[in-house]
């Protein structure tokens, strides 16, 4: 079990911002991966770009299948930094992210209450994450107060390519397309990083390989960066391993832990979205099936109780005792992976971890099962261990394969192992609002930090950061808080305004 250690900094109006370290005996993850044309350097993490199928498969059949790099595109007004599938597809986009913005409610009030203040005025932001209509929201109000911003894409699949053109569009260098291979990913993060006259000064990460790519290939470049913002757990768990070595060079905060994006974005979104993706690649019913989700974190709570809502039987494995016994008191079966794998219709991974699903265990799986990952990172299946000689690779359609074996067994592999939901479907809007506003807030807070408030460590969000960023959700549903009196406050040793829990509070 991890040990934590805990300490408390200075912050605004006396609050106490927590830190924690997780202990680790690992050092950044260094696994090798081949590089195709044109390589910029060996991979340094397969968290989001791990392939060996031919990206242009997971194009739209109306593009053509030139690369986006070989293209010159200019927009509206002449500039050409940017590179995206079809700078074309812009009116489309936009209208996607103005229909995202009518489901971001808290982002929109941001742009509102910060258009004299300019809070992020000098900020230069580079970049990774999800490109989809609700970052394209992000990102433009983080351009209304006042930041300047480049991005890549956190995942090969998940870009919208018409987004991504629109964002290009409003002047956003942008580069990203869907179905990008393993070399492009890394091209169109070194572009977003490497651009004569501008040098970022804020990191907005999603899984870490841009932080990682920065402290590999351009290190001094830290000097100026005044922190790092990072929102999965793949990716937090790197910098606290940075952390722990002493390599760390700035501050960064865990937006991951921080309640509303544990309790909103990671259950809530995941409840509604893994059904979304099962059902958009498989048309399959969900009654009467037997499911195994590996995991039974905030990610795993939510789709066990969806696929359970559905009739299906589900089964949990965990690592941790505490877990293991919610899921008990849920009402889940908790077995080992082997007791259930020859016997269960889909697997599906939420843990973080790497080799979760082993080759062993796909060799033994039934015939049509069907498998899947929902957590940030690509290694939780052994995809690598179906590419070999006598499995034959089958494409259905796009983002599910046939994996066959010389008996005629087969499997079905959705999004070869990467996000399912992001890869393969969409995620509720609203839920996406409370992540970015509190991305955003956290971006307001580093930047804005006098000099020695953070040291060079793993931050969480301040408790009234988060009671904030719910605070403004609330009106979307006609919702009326409760307030507390003077006898009441001083009663629970509480400011009427909050923060209303301890730091230490489990929700």
């Amino acid at each position: 079990m991890l040990n934590k250690k805990k300490y408390n900094v200075d912050g605004d109006a006396g609050r106490k911002a927590q830190i924690q370290f997780a202990d680790q005996k690992q050092e950044f993850n260094k696994r090798p991966t081949k590089i195709g044309r044109r390589s910029l350097s060996r991979s340094i993490s397969q968290s989001s770009t791990d392939s060996y199928s031919s990206a242009a498969s997971y194009t739209d059949s109306s593009d053509d299948e030139t690369s986006p790099r070989d293209k010159q595109q200019k927009n509206s007004k002449g500039s050409s930094d940017f590179c995206v599938k079809n700078i074309k597809q812009a009116e489309f986009g936009r209208r996607e992210i103005e229909i995202a913005e009518q489901e971001m409610p808290a982002l929109m009030a941001l742009r509102k209450r910060a258009q004299g203040e300019k809070p992020l005025a000098g900020a230069k932001i580079v970049g990774c994450t999800h490109i989809t209509a609700q970052t394209a929201v992000l990102m433009e109000t983080l351009g209304a107060l006042g930041a300047q911003c480049r991005w890549a894409a956190c995942n090969i699949y998940s870009t919208l390519n018409e987004v991504a053109a629109a964002l290009a569009e409003s002047g956003f260098p942008v580069f990203a397309w869907k179905g990008e291979s393993e070399d492009d990913f890394w091209w169109c993060i070194d572009r977003c990083v490497n651009v004569e006259g501008w040098q970022p000064n804020m990191i907005l990460d999603d899984g870490g390989d841009l932080t990682h790519w920065i402290y590999k290939k351009y290190p001094n470049m830290f000097k100026k960066i005044k922190g790092i913002v990072e929102e999965s757990v793949t990716g937090v768990h790197r910098l606290y391993q940075l952390s722990k070595a002493g390599k760390l060079c700035v501050p960064a905060m865990n937006v991951n832990d921080s309640v509303t994006k544990q309790k909103f974005d990671n259950l809530y979104c995941c409840r509604e979205s893994i059904l979304d993706g099962l059902k958009r690649t498989t048309d399959m019913m969900f009654g009467g099936k037997q499911v195994v989700v590996c995991g039974y974190g905030e990610v795993g709570k939510g789709c066990c109780a969806a696929l359970k809502a559905m009739g299906s039987i589900v089964y949990v494995t965990e690592i941790d005792p505490i877990c293991a016994l919610q899921a008990c008191m849920d009402g889940f079966r908790l077995v080992k992976l082997n007791e259930v794998i020859r016997q269960v219709d889909i697997v599906i991974t939420c843990t973080g971890n790497k080799n979760v699903v082993t080759r062993e265990h796909l060799d033994r799986m039934k015939n049509s099962c069907i498998v899947c990952n929902m957590g940030h990172s690509n290694t939780e299946i052994d995809v690598a261990s179906l590419r070999t000689p006598e499995l034959t690779w089958e494409r259905v359609r796009s983002q599910v394969d046939h994996v066959i074996w010389p008996d005629g067994k087969r499997i079905v592999l959705l999004a070869e192992g990467r996000l399912l939901n992001l890869s393969c479907s969409t995620v509720p809007t609203f839920v996406l609002s409370i992540t970015a506003t509190t991305q955003a807030l956290a971006l307001i807070e580093l930047y804005n930090a006098p000099e020695g408030r953070y040291k060079q460590d793993v931050y969480l969000l301040p408790k009234k950061m988060d009671e904030y960023v719910a605070s403004l959700h609330l009106p979307t549903f006609d919702a009326h808080l409760t307030e507390l009196t003077d006898e009441q406050a001083k009663y629970l040793g509480l400011n009427k305004n909050g923060p209303f829990k301890p730091n230490y509070y489990r929700y």
